[in-house]
C-alpha cells in the first residue's frame, strides 16, 4: 500500500472545515437557546405570571428608591398589563414615553377579577395600582386562572408591600377604618 500525499492533504483538510462547521453550528444553538428558552417559558402559565409578579416588584422598588411615582395597569379586557412612571397630573392619559414595561397575559393565563383593600372589586376594564416613595397606595389581590381554571392570587400588600403569588383565590387582610376602633 503507498502513501499519497496528495490525498492526505485534502483529508485533514475536510476535517478542519468539518470542525470549523461544528464550531459556528454550536456558536448559533449557543446564542438562540437563551431567546428559544425565554420564549418558551413566557408561553406558560408560571412563566407569564412570573414576569407580571416581577413587574409589580419592580414598580414597588423603584419607587422605594425615588421621590417618583409608578402605576400598574391591569387590562381585563385586553388581558394585558402594563408598568408606567407617572411623569404628569393627567392620571388618565398614558404618554408613550412613560411606558416602563408591557405584557401579555396569555391562553394559559388569563386575569379573572381584582379585588382593592378598600372592597373595590372589578372584573373588567382596567385596574390601577399606584406605588409612590411610600408605598402602594392601594392593596388587594388579582386572581389568575391557569389552563385548567385554577385560581392563582397576586396578593399586593400595602402595609408591607410585599407582592406574593399564592396558590387559589386567596383571602386578603382589609385595613382597620377608623370607625372599626375602639377607644
Amino acid at each position: 500500500m503507498r502513501y499519497n500525499r496528495k490525498t492526505a492533504r485534502y483529508s485533514a483538510f475536510t476535517l478542519i472545515e468539518f470542525v470549523v462547521a461544528i464550531g459556528i453550528l454550536a456558536l448559533f444553538v449557543a446564542v438562540a437557546m437563551p431567546n428559544f428558552f425565554g420564549t418558551l417559558r413566557r408561553n406558560t402559565f408560571k412563566g407569564q405570571i412570573q414576569d407580571f409578579v416581577s413587574t409589580m416588584q419592580k414598580a414597588a422598588v423603584a419607587a422605594a428608591q425615588s421621590n417618583d411615582r409608578y402605576e400598574v395597569i391591569v387590562d381585563l379586557e385586553q388581558q394585558s398589563y402594563m408598568l408606567r412612571e407617572i411623569s404628569s397630573n393627567n392620571l388618565a392619559q398614558v404618554l408613550e414615553e412613560e411606558i416602563i414595561v408591557q405584557g401579555e397575559f396569555g391562553d394559559e393565563c388569563w386575569v379573572s377579577y381584582v379585588l382593592f383593600d378598600d372592597g373595590a372589586q372589578t372584573n373588567e376594564g382596567r385596574a390601577k395600582f399606584r406605588a409612590g416613595h411610600a408605598g402602594w397606595q392601594y392593596g388587594g389581590k388579582i386572581v389568575l386562572l391557569d389552563e385548567e381554571g385554577e385560581p392563582y392570587s397576586v396578593v399586593i400588600n400595602r402595609l408591607n408591600g410585599i407582592i406574593e403569588l399564592r396558590e387559589g383565590d386567596v383571602y386578603i387582610m382589609w385595613p382597620k377604618r377608623e370607625q372599626d376602633i375602639a377607644f
